[in-house]
């Protein structure tokens, strides 16, 4: 069978790294070829030297059997490769159109004709089912639709290869469902798609081989049909992985955090949360289950002081904290792991060192009369790397940007979790990562119940709240549905009340 891509012995080494090593990888025609490995194996790697970002040490790219070398990522369009990033190359005060004909505009005589664009984007989003309007601007758009217009973006330089990567990190479970159906339209159409990813359920649900990648090197590539789950976690992993969180009986004590009658503005200047009650106590996790966009951020930002509180008050043990400053929280010993690692949890540019003091850099011994110590923070940095399992070349002097996104999220727990704190509060604590570390990262959060800490854990996994949460309280359009016992409920029950149907009454 003649291959469409067949990417043969590529070496790709960095500074103190090895990224990809004697890899080999063959994309049959209108097949989707799922990548899988834990995050760092170096699959974006290697699907960047497809694209034409990177180049390598050695190795051979065939393109329809014919040898290419893929200079730059307009060599790899001439070539019918189109790429849609984990991180969305749009300019978000532009159209949908004027990002996609971006670099390719259609002109008529001097002046740009955004008109005829329009009307082809309009056809290419009717023809595979992507529901774009055109005209509409990319700030004003969900964070699915923007995936389409990046979608849209390879078919208009008709590509014939479309390489996703990890393209469901930041979708809704409904954004998925949707776009495994686009996945399928363009198969239909011939086209041929690589699958950059660590979800097993997915590869499971569409795609046809899989080639796994471990640490840099290739461990082997099986028909996905003809493949478990937990074989491929184990080829992944290179370790049994455990899909249930084991944790023993939940033994809660006093209450940590206590809210009352909260209400809190959203960004739209409407209502986001309303008077909602609830407390977390000392040795429990409190799961929060909702669909997205329905108060948990306004939940989480009052609590952290990052938004006001409009009405209500919020306790922590005794102490008010509806008021105090985000310093003095901190102080109290509340701990934050934000949805956002990128926005709210790190500085992308500054060193990991630097990154792990971000809330202590004011106490001893990591400054003193105003001066940073430097051997302190490295070596207070390569402890915590130590014991949450960060992996980095360069160890603490490494950018945080550039650590795995699975090495980026353990960097926040481990900085988080450090300082012992009184309460933890977890926002999709495991976006993005694959089974291994989402292993390694619920075990921490279990942990930190049995020590005695108060966790609030807000997901928009359901199967994760129902795993590891002790109750679960569920909103929906600001309001609480109602608070239950994890152990007593299904993602059916759950799933209903997300949707506003109250525990008894029927949909």
């Amino acid at each position: 069978m003649k291959h469409v891509v067949e990417m043969l012995n590529i070496r790709k080494e960095f500074p103190g790294i090895v990224a990809n090593d004697d890899i080999s990888l063959q994309l049959r025609p209108g097949e989707i070829h799922a990548l899988l490995g834990e995050n760092g194996a170096g699959k974006s790697t290697l699907m960047s030297i497809l694209f034409g970002l990177y180049q390598p040490e050695r190795g051979t790219i065939k393109i329809h059997g014919e040898k290419a070398d893929i200079a730059n990522p307009n060599v790899a369009n001439q070539l019918g490769i189109g790429m849609v990033h984990q991180h969305f190359k749009l300019v978000h005060n532009f159209t949908v159109t004027e990002n996609i004909i971006l670099g390719m505009e259609t002109k008529k005589g001097i002046v740009l004709d955004i008109k005829s664009a329009a009307v082809r984007v309009g056809k290419l989003s009717e023809k595979y089912g992507l529901n774009i309007d055109p005209c509409a601007k990319i700030e004003d758009i969900s964070v699915g639709m923007q995936q389409r217009v990046e979608i849209i973006k390879m078919l208009y330089r008709d590509a014939e290869v479309l390489i996703f990567d990890e393209p469901t990190s930041v979708l809704t479970p409904q954004e998925v469902r949707e776009l495994m159906k686009i996945m399928r339209n363009l198969i239909a159409e011939g086209k041929s798609i690589i699958l950059i990813t660590h979800k097993l359920k997915e590869i499971k649900a569409i795609a046809d081989r899989c080639t796994v990648i471990r640490r840099g090197k290739l461990i082997g590539t099986v028909n996905v049909a003809d493949t478990s789950e937990e074989k491929l976690a184990e080829m992944m992993v290179g370790r049994e992985v455990s899909f249930s969180v084991h944790k023993k009986e939940c033994q809660p004590g006093e209450v940590i955090l206590n809210i009352k009658n909260l209400s809190v503005l959203s960004s739209r200047k409407v209502m986001g949360l309303k008077n909602i009650s609830l407390d977390v106590r000392s040795g429990e996790i409190m799961g929060i289950a909702g669909v997205d966009g329905n108060g948990q951020a306004e939940l989480v930002e009052a609590i952290t002081g990052m938004r006001k509180a409009e009405f209500g008050t919020i306790f922590l043990r005794e102490t008010d904290i509806t008021n105090m400053s985000i310093r003095d929280r901190i102080e109290s010993k509340i701990a934050y792991i934000p949805e956002d690692r990128h926005k709210h949890g790190l500085i992308l540019d500054y060193s990991v060192g630097d990154n792990m003091i971000m809330k202590v850099y004011l106490h001893q011994p990591f400054s003193q009369n105003g001066l940073l110590n430097s051997h302190a923070i490295r070596e207070h940095a390569q402890r915590v790397m130590d014991q949450f399992d960060v992996r980095s070349g360069q160890g603490p002097a490494a950018s945080a940007r550039s650590l795995s996104g699975g090495n980026q999220q353990k960097a926040i727990v481990g900085r988080e979790i450090y300082h012992d704190p009184e309460l933890l509060i977890a926002v999709q604590p495991t976006r993005g990562l694959d089974v291994g570390a989402i292993e390694y990262i619920h075990k921490r959060i279990v942990e930190q119940r049995d020590n005695g800490k108060a966790v609030l854990l807000v997901s928009l996994e359901l199967d994760e709240i129902l795993n590891i949460s002790d109750r679960i309280a569920i909103i929906n359009s600001g309001e609480l549905i109602g608070i239950v016992n994890a152990c007593d409920v299904n993602e059916n029950q759950v799933g209903l009340m997300m949707a506003g149907v109250k525990r008894g009454e029927t949909a």
